[in-house]
């Protein structure tokens, strides 16, 4: 780590739903322009974790930090809605079902909230639309409704409609898991691009050579705590806990 400040900084984050604790206590700091893949079976709370970035799992306990600003802020109910929109304006979030208005085509689905949020005109919007549309390779289907796309097609457009808004960070939550495996890798490339222009990542994955490839760090959570984390090169081939071992050995059997 720097000796700057990071850029995403969660302390002591715990989540419970009810008796059974979630997230245990997980504190854990992202400089600008990395990405960081976080791995483990399901139900370790890896999902839970990325949500409770922007607040959509609000903590039980523990902060969440943005540079200086903290996200998961306990205010009056008409405060907190203007804060965490203001601060949802600055994070990307691309989920596993892509969310898409099905009634609207993929150039209004990326420029409604720039328009909205952002009060661009219908020709700034449609100019970002274009620009982020060409960048993920669905400038052609820019008139398409969703109902026209493939799984990864739309999850392309989800990508591009959540980087129109000009976020600071993206946030990944098995973005390929519900995509047919042919699909994944255009998906990827899209992600892998994005990596190259040194956007910061957080990507909650089941891919784990995307990972190895793509990564700066990768986290292995199991049952609510980060059990290790390190350079791919080290998780992946020489993991020193003995429940990373079994996980990744299992992952690879799965896989073969």
């Amino acid at each position: 780590m720097s000796d700057q400040k990071p850029f995403i900084d969660i302390r002591h984050a715990q989540k419970s739903f009810g008796t059974l604790e979630v997230l245990k206590d997980i504190s854990l700091q992202v400089d600008r322009g990395q990405i960081v893949a976080i791995i483990g079976p399901s139900g370790s709370g890896k999902s839970t974790l990325l949500r409770a970035i922007n607040d959509l799992d609000p903590l039980t306990g523990g902060e969440v930090w943005l540079e200086d600003k903290q996200i998961n802020k306990t205010l009056p109910h008409r405060q907190y809605e203007k804060h965490i929109n203001e601060v949802r304006q600055e994070i990307g979030m691309v989920f596993q079902h892509f969310n898409l208005f099905p009634h609207l085509k993929v150039r209004e689905n990326v420029t409604l909230a720039p328009k909205m949020l952002k009060g661009l005109s219908d020709d700034d919007a449609n100019a970002l639309a274009e620009e982020q549309l060409t960048k993920v390779g669905m400038i052609e289907r820019i008139d398409y409704y969703p109902s026209q796309l493939s799984g990864g097609q739309k999850q392309r457009v989800a990508i591009a409609r959540a980087l129109a808004m000009k976020p600071k960070v993206m946030l990944f939550d098995e973005a390929t898991s519900a995509l047919d495996p042919e699909l994944v890798e255009e998906v990827n490339l899209v992600m892998k691009k994005l990596a190259e222009e040194h956007m910061t990542m957080i990507i909650v994955t089941h891919e784990m050579s995307f990972a190895e490839s793509v990564c700066d760090r990768v986290l292995f959570m199991d049952q609510g705590v980060v059990v290790e984390e390190g350079p791919p090169e080290v998780i992946f081939r020489n993991p020193k806990s003995e429940r990373t071992q079994h996980f990744l050995r299992n992952h690879l059997a799965a896989a073969g």
